[in-house]
């Protein structure tokens, strides 16, 4: 008799609850690893799309202008610099803490020599990743010229220190020691 005055039948009163309920935990938990990955993948996605444009945008410069002044592309500039760069991080502390009779022959000249080959090539390369960074901010036709003058100024510097390696006393090691080392009597009467 009371069910005669129910509107609702009891199944329908279950659905009802059923879509007014809370997900449950796991379906809570799927939809946040779900949105979780979806923000990630979008992130990535993006990311290797500013990548991919950039590197477009590098090779479509770096191909149209090709030069042999640009020190700071291709292999030249990055693999082989980077080789330079541990070089010389580990070859000049080798170089300065030998002992003097080493660097006074023919092998500390020969030493000093490969030394001011990648001391000049390191900032030959590194004064065109300069001018390749800054010049292009004040005016895109002096990128010639900044690279001109950073070729000479490598090859100064590969002149100079050559000539300090070969004939100069002690070669580069001497001649910083030199810097360092008070005048004696004789050569302050002399001066």
């Amino acid at each position: 008799a009371n069910s005669e005055f129910c509107f609702f039948s009891e199944t329908s009163i279950q659905s009802t609850a059923k879509k007014h309920q809370r997900p449950s935990q796991p379906q809570q938990i799927t939809s946040n690893r779900r949105n979780i990955m979806l923000r990630i993948a979008q992130a990535s996605s993006s990311t290797v799309v500013r990548r991919h444009v950039s590197n477009q945008i590098r090779n479509m410069s770096s191909t149209a202008k090709s030069s042999p002044l640009q020190g700071d592309a291709g292999r030249l500039g990055t693999q082989i610099h980077h080789k330079m760069t541990t070089f010389l991080a580990v070859a000049t502390p080798i170089y300065f803490l030998a002992p003097d009779d080493f660097s006074d022959g023919m092998m500390g000249k020969a030493f000093g020599s490969v030394l001011v080959l990648n001391i000049s090539a390191h900032s030959w390369i590194g004064l065109n990743y300069v001018a390749t960074d800054y010049v292009p901010k004040i005016s895109k036709s002096l990128m010639g010229p900044a690279r001109v003058a950073s070729a000479g100024i490598g090859i100064i510097t590969l002149l100079g220190l050559g000539k300090i390696a070969l004939v100069g006393e002690g070669g580069i090691k001497g001649t910083l020691k030199a810097l360092w080392t008070p005048k004696t009597e004789e050569e302050k009467e002399s001066s």
